[in-house]
């Protein structure tokens, strides 16, 4: 039989490697970053065109490469931070596999300046699918500059796969902050399309957060710092007021790199227990510093998947530091049954001694009596006659007694205004719903009886009627007495911009969208003016998590994202009147059976059914 194995050709071996290093621009970005911090950069800036498909650039004024260096870079597992496989287990700098350079390279058109302090002239190498175009000697500043240009030119499979520039754009803006905020004393620059989005000044951690993350933050965050033998942790923490309903803020960083550890975060949730609700996440920014010895970051290729030795030790210092932060600077309530705040003395009065009071009173003054006692005060006080107060009460007492509170309405007893849903008329026979354990509206058909999930009916509801407003432009709008000032990051403020229009045709009136500033001047019918903050927080959450996959439409991710932040509760009380409009609302939706996250609405138990459970 003939031989069957054999060895790739380079350019296949990288482009397969490409597929484990470069899944999209973001890991482009990276790799970049990270190689840039490892020359020893003081300033990095990172340019990007249409999501990273056009040009992915990072310039730097780090060590730079020699000729030679600049053109063993590009080879497979050459590089400069390991010289034995010991060194593994003793890694101090991200990069360190030799894969980056060469995995780029091969599913795209490269082009590098780079040049040392000790020589006069740089060198520019132009490299196009593994392939070198050219060298060339070039004039150019200390530091490396490499742009990446035309990624996945030649592989249009994968190429067809990213996904559109505004969600490329969002993971790029991801890595960019995961990993300028490990490194605060390295000035960073964003530039998207030619316009500034992040301009970083060396700082400390906490300003780093604030500029990254928008000045809300800085009242938000809980300083944590704990050292031991097996770790030392430092970072902030937010308050648990400021937990949110989806994962965003959440942050672990080993050695100065980000990691992604459930087990980890699940020990910040721990310390969280019985501060913040059930289904909230709190926000975290947590640098942990191990022996290098005793941590493993080359399970995944990513490297953001690392294994710690001893995790359980790890596990509860850290749930004990986070407790012992939130008690400390009194985030946590604290019981104390021996303190009485009645008895703490101001601090301006610390260092003063008693002194007696000096006012003066006549213990014997009666002023009962129509003259006082004590004549030499020069008083004159008489007891004033009563007539008067007797002439208000004349009459009173011939009334009837039984029309005496006869009259009096109780205001929480008065009939309610209005109802929970807007919609037709409600029909008469309003006892033909309940509500049961505030979770399931229940009514009659002639197959049986129908249980309702209020909140996924409602969701389907609100669904619905939101996607063809913002389809139809006619949605409704409740003008604010005054301008509501909402501060926002500038992520999220991004966000804000790119969905504008559909917020504008719910209902949304915005005076201004300016840096970290957000004037709103209308809100839909069913936003309350109290809750303005919290719905635009949940859905920008909402629609950063959810459209991130680029599988659905802005306007339907929008009108999911309204529907789940705005439909009613499980446990809210609704009358037999708003039971009955929600019932009708729901069968006159296109379709009543599936919430817009396809989950069952309601279910028709069968009068056979019930009839077999007394058999």
């Amino acid at each position: 039989m003939a031989d069957i194995i054999k060895l790739l050709p380079d350019h296949v071996a990288n482009q397969i490697a490409a597929g484990e290093v470069v899944q999209r621009p973001a890991s482009v970005v990276k790799e970049l970053m990270e190689n840039s911090i490892d020359a020893g950069s003081t300033s990095i800036k990172l340019i990007i065109k249409d999501g990273g498909k056009t040009l992915i650039q990072v310039v730097d004024d780090g060590a730079g490469m020699s000729e030679t260096d600049a053109r063993l870079s590009f080879e497979r597992h050459a590089t400069s931070k390991i010289s034995s496989a010991q060194d593994l287990f003793n890694l101090e700098t991200k990069g360190f596999r030799g894969e980056a350079l060469a995995s780029i390279a091969a599913i795209a058109h490269v082009d590098m300046q780079t040049r040392t302090s000790s020589q006069e002239v740089g060198t520019h190498l132009k490299i196009e699918g593994s392939k070198v175009v050219s060298q060339d000697l070039v004039a150019t500043p200390q530091g490396t500059s490499i742009a990446v240009k035309n990624l996945f030119f030649n592989i249009p499979a994968r190429r067809n796969f990213l996904k559109s520039n505004q969600v490329e754009l969002r993971h790029i803006t991801d890595e960019f902050h995961r990993v300028a905020m490990v490194h605060p004393d390295i000035e960073f620059y964003f530039y998207n399309n030619g316009s500034e989005i992040f301009n970083l000044p060396r700082t400390k951690h906490r300003q780093r957060i604030v500029h990254i993350f928008g000045s809300k933050m800085e009242h938000r965050l809980v300083p944590v710092n704990e050292e031991t033998e097996v770790v030392k942790i430092s970072g902030f923490i937010c308050k648990p007021e400021f937990a949110k309903k989806s994962r965003g803020e959440q942050f672990f960083f080993a050695n100065n790199r980000f990691i992604k550890s459930p087990y980890l975060h699940h020990a910040v949730v721990a310390a969280f227990e019985g501060l913040i609700k059930p289904d909230t996440y709190p926000g975290y920014f947590l640098f942990l510093e191990v022996d290098p010895s005793s941590i493993d970051i080359n399970i995944h290729p990513t490297k953001t998947e690392v294994k710690f030795d001893d995790e359980n030790t790890l596990y509860a210092i850290l749930r004990s530091t986070i407790k012992h932060s939130l008690g400390q600077f009194n985030v946590a309530p604290v019981l104390d049954f021996e303190h009485d705040p009645n008895l703490d003395t101001p601090y301006s009065y610390k260092e003063k001694g008693v002194v007696i009071p000096k006012v003066t009173v006549d213990a014997a003054f009666n002023p009962f009596q129509e003259t006082p006692v004590n004549k030499s005060s020069g008083s004159n006080y008489r007891k004033q006659s009563t007539k008067g107060w007797e002439d208000m009460y004349e009459g009173l007492g011939h009334q009837n007694d039984h029309n005496d509170f006869s009259s009096v309405i109780i205001e929480s007893e008065s009939e309610v205004q209005g109802t929970l849903y807007s919609g037709k008329e409600v029909e008469e026979h309003l006892a033909s719903t309940f509500q049961m354990r505030r979770k399931y509206v229940v009514s009659t058909v002639r197959s049986g009886m129908l249980v309702i999930h209020q909140n996924r009916a409602h969701e389907r509801i609100l669904f619905e009627k939101f996607l063809g407003e913002i389809t139809v432009k006619e949605g409704v709008s409740q003008q604010l007495l005054f301008p509501l000032e909402l501060t926002f990051s500038k992520q999220e403020l991004a966000i804000l911009m790119e969905i504008k229009e559909s917020l504008t045709n719910i209902g949304f009136a915005f005076q201004s969208l300016e840096e970290e500033t957000v004037k709103v001047t209308g809100v839909p019918m069913m936003v309350p003016e109290s809750g303005i903050g919290t719905v635009l927080d949940r859905l920008i959450a909402d629609y950063n998590e959810g459209y991130a996959d680029g599988s659905i439409s802005q306007a339907e991710m929008l009108a999911k994202a309204l529907s789940r932040n705005l439909a009613v509760r499980t446990g809210e009380v609704l009358d037999q009147e708003s039971q009955l409009t929600l019932v009708n609302n729901l069968f006159a939706c296109k379709e009543p059976t599936l919430s817009p996250f396809q989950k069952i609405t309601y279910t028709i138990i069968s009068e056979g059914d019930i009839d077999k459970k007394f058999n």
